[in-house]
């Protein structure tokens, strides 16, 4: 069962990548924002979906030369035809942006089909166009050059490291506009819950602090603050 049901998917689209991120923090998993793709439509930014991995490697002539006479597949094409609607292409480049792992032709396929987002610490080629393409595309530069001038596929739905966080086949993925979060599957529900409690006593406590409220005891809340915010919540039937 995947562990991204559409009522978890939800609850993660309506809160932030900050909480989540603190939360993801107080429960033991310390590294799972992305620091270097950025959204090459930042009005297009906002997602949800489970990791369709792809692994490279840097570029090797004999590796392309058997691709190029079919004797070693084309997991380039082959990852762009397997992954399905609501999944998110996760690129591994190695930090590499001096080649593009895809473009304009290949965004917008992967729009029609469904996919939640692409995210990759490489380079995309013709971000303009992309950017024009409603689907949100995350990357960390512009090149016109193709990914065989420096990169090679080499397996598909693997763990690998992106930006310095280990990203699995199934973890579920979450962009706003403040980055790109990893949740790890397992985790995935029970973040999206304490999320939406989070987001919701931030509400209380943003309001009272607009009122004037000192600081201190209104956040981090104290036992008076938090008693307060039960029977708000209560009234508010929230």
């Amino acid at each position: 069962m995947s562990a991204l049901t559409e009522d978890v998917r939800q609850k993660l689209m309506g809160v932030s990548v900050p909480a989540v991120v603190a939360l993801l923090w107080y429960n033991g998993y310390k590294t799972t924002m992305l620091f270097g793709p950025r959204p090459v439509n930042p009005a297009t930014n906002r997602f949800v979906g489970t990791a369709f991995t792809v692994r490279t490697v840097p570029v090797r002539e004999d590796f392309v030369e058997a691709q190029t006479k079919g004797e070693r597949a084309n997991l380039q094409a082959q990852a762009v035809a397997d992954i399905g609607a609501g999944e998110v292409l996760v690129v591994d480049m190695g930090g590499e942006t001096r080649t593009a792992f895809m473009g304009d032709i290949m965004t917008t396929h992967l729009s029609v089909k469904g996919v939640a987002a692409v995210v990759t610490d490489g380079s995309v080629s013709d971000a303009a166009t992309i950017s024009t393409i409603a689907m949100p595309v995350w990357a960390c530069g512009n090149a016109a050059t193709t990914y065989l001038s420096h990169r090679f596929v080499t397996d598909l739905n693997v763990p690998i490291g992106l930006s310095g966080v280990a990203v699995c086949p199934g973890d579920v993925l979450m962009g706003d506009s403040n980055g790109v979060v990893v949740i790890p599957a397992h985790m995935a529900a029970r973040i999206a819950d304490l999320a939406v409690e989070r987001e919701l006593l931030e509400e209380f406590v943003l309001a009272r602090v607009k009122e004037g409220a000192p600081l201190v005891g209104t956040y981090p809340p104290n036992e008076a603050t938090k008693a307060a915010f039960e029977a708000w919540r209560k009234e508010a039937g929230r």
